[in-house]
């Protein structure tokens, strides 16, 4: 036997049954959002890391005899903080951060009930 839809559990225009289907909080607007935690970012320029600290336990921690591999990694440190720079600049904008959010939303509430 085939369980009925959700659409033919739901009042219909026309149906004098009620739903079957009640909300169990009020269809509104909260006056608050969530504070959203920052996702952690994915480990970059490990590779240059790794040269780095083989060339250095090669010649003793000297960085005299690394200055490329070094050079090397900061650069690879230098573009990725750009790209995190940009990629922030680009999901933020048309966005208001949650703080911000809270309190517009307990400035203008939603009104409970409809008049």
């Amino acid at each position: 036997m085939a369980t009925p839809s959700l659409r033919g559990r739901l009042a219909r225009f026309g149906n004098p049954r009620k739903p079957i289907l009640k909300p169990n909080k009020p269809l509104i607007l909260a006056d608050r959002v969530g504070e959203r935690r920052r996702e952690k970012g994915e480990a970059t320029c490990i590779t240059e890391m790794s040269v780095m600290m083989a060339c250095w336990k090669l010649n003793e921690f000297r960085d005299e005899a690394c200055g490329k591999e070094i050079k090397d990694f900061f650069d690879c440190a230098a573009r990725a903080q750009a790209a995190r720079k940009m990629k922030s600049i680009q999901e933020t904008m048309g966005m208001l951060p949650p703080k911000k959010l809270n309190k517009l939303l307990q400035r203008f509430p939603n009104k409970p009930h409809v008049s």
